[in-house]
């Protein structure tokens, strides 16, 4: 029997199905927002297993190359920022063979440096939060739905770095 009805049983299939009554739907509840996970690491025999499989998948129409809007802003010696404390100065003493040194700014390394500047950096981009921003630490992420609304985004990320 299944000779006679080959097509219906297939080894494999050649490309994207016929139109069909029924599409496929993925309904989001209202306010969803895009979940985005790292790539898992891999030993390399399955790096080349995910490239084969893809390279299949893009042969056959069933998924094709996908790319989003968005930026990532580091900030340039973001910890040397803060001024510390005058009180605080002697606190941050080192020596070295070519003399002892005391930072006036915040130094990379300092107990609390992290926990400051996310204060700072929530503080300061807090109503553009899980809208178009994600802040961590000295990093920014600006993403958007398009090119164009991306360009706003800039504008605004980069206006409120210029106060």
């Amino acid at each position: 029997m299944e000779s006679q009805f080959r097509e219906v049983f297939p080894n494999d299939l050649p490309g994207i199905p016929p139109d069909r009554d029924i599409d496929f739907c993925i309904d989001l509840e209202p306010g969803t927002r895009p979940i985005s996970i790292p790539p898992y690491r891999m030993a390399p025999a399955e790096l080349r297993e995910i490239k084969a499989q893809i390279q299949e998948l893009l042969d056959k129409g069933f998924i094709r190359p996908s790319s989003s809007v968005f930026s990532k802003i580091g900030l340039r010696s973001g910890y040397h920022q803060f001024k510390i404390r005058p009180e605080d100065v002697p606190k941050t003493a080192y020596r070295t063979r070519y003399g002892h040194y005391e930072f006036l700014v915040m130094s990379f390394g300092l107990t609390n440096a992290p926990t400051t500047f996310m204060i700072l950096m929530n503080g300061v981009f807090k109503p553009f939060l899980d809208s178009f921003v994600i802040v961590f630490i000295d990093e920014i992420s600006v993403y958007s739905n398009s090119e164009e609304e991306h360009a706003d985004h800039l504008r605004i990320v980069l206006g409120v770095l210029g106060k």
